[in-house]
């Protein structure tokens, strides 16, 4: 399947119920109860659960008034973001003892490349047990994490044995375990896209390799032969320490439904002012702006243009955002309004740059 000179070493780390567990630790009276946070008041959104939570079918994005009649004993908590990104640089600075190769996905999880790493051990496995560790001695929280030749088969596996588990999968055990897997447990694979799957009988990843090429690519388009391959265990896609951003964002949810567009547009000028702050702070500029709508009754709608030149100011922001405001009639009173620039002009920035990769030894390759 693979020459020993492709064989990586990544570990996927996913900290456990982290929102609910900074929240759990901060406060022990709530160790062991259902807790959300986020998803007070009759409007709320549930940002994260704890796993006593999520037993009753509480999930982040929910309503919180839905979570509430699912668990009736839910308490709420507030987020507090400077806390979590407190733990959050503490655990990356774990993660930097053992490797640059460093890749954040967000404040609670990350891809590391240790195929090469600053301990010389040439165990991925243990590696991922230690950092687990120090995460705990130095946060009090737990992670779990998967360990893997690529990226997509550690990311699944770090969620087999949550919490506070992990998952190796070898090299030679990764096409077994890709046949195995549900289609919804492919990364990537939504509602809609597993519903696609299902209807052309495609339940797992043994079914999914069955399809040629041709007909992936006839199907799903781009994404035909990124599933042709990654059923093969075949995924390059190197962990990257830096990240391009391709876009920046911010949105609101209100207490009331509004639907007079005069109103819109005073909620719409403070979220461009934050957008404004966001781009200003990573010195970039967009020209693709969106203005996103949900409704009352949670149908979503997005408005869009492509600028010829670079925005990154409110006072632009706003003038192309009024105009997607009234590009047609409101269906419905909104309970949601968010500005998004994308197309960013950081795309030929230089990137980090990485000292070239030194051989390894076979053995070190293979030990897992």
């Amino acid at each position: 399947m693979h020459t020993p000179i492709d064989i990586r070493k990544i570990i996927h780390v996913d900290m456990d119920a982290f929102y609910a567990s900074v929240a759990q630790l901060d406060d022990p009276s709530l160790v062991g109860k259902a807790i959300a946070v986020g998803g007070g008041g009759k409007r709320g959104v549930v940002s994260a659960a704890s796993y006593q939570a999520r037993k009753f079918g509480v999930r982040s994005a929910m309503a919180g008034a839905l979570a509430l009649k699912l668990c009736p004993h839910l308490i709420f908590v507030k987020t507090d973001f400077d806390r979590y990104k407190e733990i959050s640089d503490t655990v990356r600075s774990v993660f930097f003892e053992y490797t640059d190769l460093v890749e954040p996905l967000s404040l609670d999880e990350a891809y590391l490349d240790v195929t090469q790493n600053k301990k010389g051990n040439p165990s991925a496995t243990v590696i991922a047990q230690e950092i687990r560790e120090k995460i705990y001695q130095k946060t009090g929280l737990h992670a779990s994490a998967g360990i893997s030749i690529n990226k997509f088969v550690a990311k699944i596996a770090s969620d087999y044995n949550k919490p506070n588990g992990q998952k190796t999968v070898s090299p030679e055990q990764v096409l077994d375990f890709i046949a195995a897997l549900d289609i919804k447990k492919f990364y990537g694979v939504g509602k809609v896209m597993k519903e696609k799957m299902y209807r052309l009988g495609i339940y797992t990843g043994s079914d999914l390799k069955t399809k040629s090429l041709e007909f992936l690519t006839e199907n799903f388009g781009k994404s035909g032969p990124y599933y042709f391959n990654i059923v093969r265990g075949i995924h390059p896609s190197k962990v990257s320490p830096q990240r391009t951003r391709k876009s920046l964002a911010a949105e609101r949810t209100f207490g009331e439904n509004i639907s007079s567009e005069l109103y819109m547009l005073e909620r719409l000028q403070h979220i461009a002012q934050e957008v404004e702050r966001r781009l200003k702070k990573n010195k970039v500029a967009g020209k693709t702006i969106t203005l996103k709508i949900k409704y009352s009754d949670f149908t979503l709608q997005t408005r869009s243009k492509t600028l010829p030149f670079y925005i990154a100011s409110e006072e632009l922001i706003m003038e192309h955002i009024t105009e997607l405001l009234y590009q047609e009639k409101m269906k419905n009173s909104v309970r949601l309004l968010g500005i998004s620039l994308s197309g960013l002009n950081n795309e030929n920035k230089q990137k980090l740059s990485l000292k070239e990769e030194k051989k390894y030894d076979v053995q070190m390759k293979f030990e897992f």
